[in-house]
């Protein structure tokens, strides 16, 4: 929410979000949508760690990056209010959602060189346009169809697998998103509302920390998905018996 506050990044030039801007430092604009992907990060390293100690494909290794990377982005937007800024977290967005669809479809896609150089070449040509071009709810639309298309195959992987833990982490990928859409929706649709309560209870940071929950369950399902299709027997196990990783033993060949 705009506030005549002294700010060091001046006027806002991008989507404002329903927090008092300014109220915690002169260089952050919204402290509690900026500090709220905290978890992310942390989280996606962890995954990292794990992706490169036992030495999974460096797809997921990327994927963590990406979801640190957009995680990053956010921060710099919500601190900001900066149009400039509020493009780095889009776009990662977007290409952190083509890197997903190569993941999910990739395995059975028959032309392994077509796939990447066609989502490549998709990713370069978006960043370019939303560079130039402000697309406000056409963003939103775009985004939301590049989800959808993941819809599918995220529920072709959970009926083929049988794991009881592995699909858990399937069902808490799904009620994650699910709470997570309703605390951004809540925080959009009742703004003028919510801006009078004497306490903000932050559905935009509640957002970002479901969200980046959901991508860690996301990306320790998938791992867990293509480890069985490599056939290293993969199990899913607990770090400090809540969080949940991927744990492979792959044949000695391998």
């Amino acid at each position: 929410m705009a506030e005549e506050v002294s700010s060091f990044w001046g006027p806002v030039t991008s989507t404002d979000w329903c927090e008092r801007n300014y109220m915690h430092s002169s260089y952050v604009a919204e402290f509690f949508n900026t500090i709220s992907n905290i978890p992310c990060i942390l989280l996606a390293l962890f995954g990292l760690i794990n992706a490169l100690r036992q030495r999974f494909e460096k797809r997921f290794s990327v994927l963590h990056i990406s979801n640190m990377i957009l995680a990053i982005g956010s921060m710099m937007y919500h601190a900001t209010l900066q149009r400039l800024q509020q493009q780095g977290d889009e776009t990662p967005m977007v290409w952190e959602m083509l890197l997903y669809i190569y993941i999910l479809y990739s395995p059975d896609w028959h032309y392994r060189s077509t796939m990447p150089t066609f989502l490549f070449l998709y990713g370069a040509a978006f960043a370019v346009v939303h560079s130039l071009v402000r697309f406000g709810i056409g963003f939103k639309v775009h985004y939301m169809i590049l989800c959808l298309l993941c819809i599918p195959r995220m529920y072709k992987y959970y009926i083929h697998t049988t794991d009881v833990h592995a699909k858990w982490l399937a069902k808490l990928y799904l009620a994650t998103i699910s709470v997570g859409s309703l605390c951004w929706l809540f925080d959009r649709i009742f703004c003028k509302n919510i801006s009078y309560w004497y306490i903000n209870p932050q559905g935009h940071a509640l957002w970002h920390v479901l969200m980046g929950i959901n991508s860690y369950y996301a990306n320790t399902f998938l791992m867990f998905c293509r480890a069985q299709q490599r056939g290293w027997n993969p199990k899913v196990v607990h770090c400090l018996g809540f969080l949940p990783y991927v744990k492979i033993e792959k044949p000695k060949t391998q």
